[in-house]
């Protein structure tokens, strides 16, 4: 359960999942203009929106959880901030229409 006082932001911009701590730290700064360092989680997803990592800060170093789906991709929300609630329904993923 994340509590409600965290904050969380999305990155609208596709990213290269091959990216890590620094480099998603630096997006967070830069795209978001939000401190990487101040507790909050920071979602990023690659083109086909179908990998996420998460990042945040915790006390004394960056932690990563990193989701790949299959057969499903994330639906990447509008809005640049979003609640726990939101974030667990866009970790869920929808289920992908496409057939091969």
């Amino acid at each position: 359960m994340i509590p409600s006082s965290v904050r969380i932001f999305v990155c609208s911009e596709p990213q290269d999942m091959r990216r890590s701590f620094d480099r998603l730290a630096q997006e967070a700064h830069e795209h978001l203009g939000v401190d990487p360092r101040s507790g909050a989680l920071f979602c990023f997803a690659n083109k086909r929106s179908t990998r996420m990592k998460v990042l945040w800060f915790d006390h004394n170093g960056f932690c990563i959880l990193y989701k790949r789906l299959h057969g499903a991709r994330f639906e990447m929300p509008v809005a640049r901030s979003i609640d726990a609630r939101a974030l667990g329904q866009l970790l869920r993923g929808v289920e992908n229409t496409r057939r091969r």
